[in-house]
């Protein structure tokens, strides 16, 4: 049976109803929020959600099993929450601060889905196999200037590859560090190049982004080797058994700073983005921004582009901007 379209009537005033509830959602929050703290409340991030079930942080440390207060919209790991005790090392959240920045991507009915929250960094790891495309990499590069946090590159498993080869892959990205983005070769089996890795993690909330099969579990053992809170204890503190692996998870670094692990993406897909914004996740493109000869231009074809002409004078890389023109085709700027 064909579901029933709504009218726009219909959606505007559903849309209405749904925004009287955020709006009053938020003063709750907000009068929790900017009240003294009471005693049974206390101020928390979230390490883990699967579902309803949340592993929650508390200020003066270790880990809470918890469960969400109806209501509360969309929590993902790194939150910050207000959470009150329930008894038996658990708790439920009665309230999420403001977010400083989200990474989200399309969920599988096209709406935008977060998957962590206040985060400061952006570190895409990459690995000989499954072979990395540049296209993929521009991808992740687009998210993090969206969402205005830095960004590095972290070319993992040089051990499986002999001097030749750690030179050529590593010169597949040397581009980047040009335009200011890190980059950065390193075995997490051997360690080799760990100890430059924690220094560019320390004093960041940084999230590891990349396909299935790139090593970042092996990464994270590396980076935490005495590490309570590892795939086991998860499954002990939520009852999550094994799906603690396919759920973004927080981690305390002792070398300073946080880490969140999220899971590994086949396909990572942008969420919608208007043209200018777009624009803006290539840094190289920012100088030459609005110097077309038309207000429209998208870079392609049209005479007077000025971003091609920086291409053609060696200013611009080809595949740089071949990455710009394929996710531009797909660019819904609703125009």
């Amino acid at each position: 049976m064909a579901r029933r379209r709504l009218s726009e009537q219909q959606k505007a005033r559903i849309a209405g109803i749904q925004e009287k509830r955020r709006q009053r959602a938020e003063a709750e929050a907000e009068q929790i929020l900017g009240a003294p703290v009471e005693a049974t409340q206390q101020a928390g991030r979230i390490v883990v959600r699967h579902g309803r079930n949340l592993l929650i942080r508390p200020q003066q440390g270790g880990a809470v099993r918890g469960m969400l207060r109806a209501n509360l919209g969309e929590v993902v790991c790194g939150d910050r929450v207000v959470w009150q005790p329930t008894g038996d090392n658990a708790g439920i959240v009665v309230a999420v601060k403001p977010r400083t920045s989200a990474l989200t991507r399309p969920g599988a009915s096209g709406a935008e889905k977060a998957i962590a929250a206040n985060i400061t960094q952006l570190v895409v790891v990459l690995a000989p196999q499954p072979e990395p495309t540049g296209y993929l990499v521009d991808q992740y590069l687009v998210a993090a200037e969206r969402i205005g946090i830095n960004a590095l590159i972290c070319l993992n498993k040089s051990d499986l590859q002999d001097q030749a080869g750690r030179s050529e892959f590593r010169a597949q990205f040397a581009h980047y560090e040009p335009l200011g983005y890190p980059v950065i070769q390193i075995s997490a089996k051997t360690e080799h190049g760990l100890k430059p890795l924690q220094r560019r993690l320390r004093g960041q909330t940084s999230i590891l982004v990349g396909q299935s099969g790139v090593g970042k579990s092996s990464l994270v053992n590396a980076l935490i080797p005495c590490e309570t809170v590892r795939e086991g204890g998860l499954s002990d503190a939520t009852g999550l058994g094994r799906h603690t692996t396919s759920a973004a998870t927080l981690y305390d670094l002792e070398s300073g700073g946080e880490l969140i692990d999220s899971p590994g993406v086949r396909s990572f897909r942008l969420g919608p983005l208007t043209r200018e914004q777009l624009e803006r996740g290539f840094r190289e493109f920012l100088p030459l921004i609005g110097q077309c000869r038309f207000h429209n231009c998208v870079h392609l074809a049209e005479p007077g582009c000025a971003i091609r002409a920086a291409m053609e004078a060696g200013n611009i890389l080809p595949q740089r901007l071949e990455s710009y023109q394929h996710m531009v085709s797909r660019v819904n700027d609703g125009t």
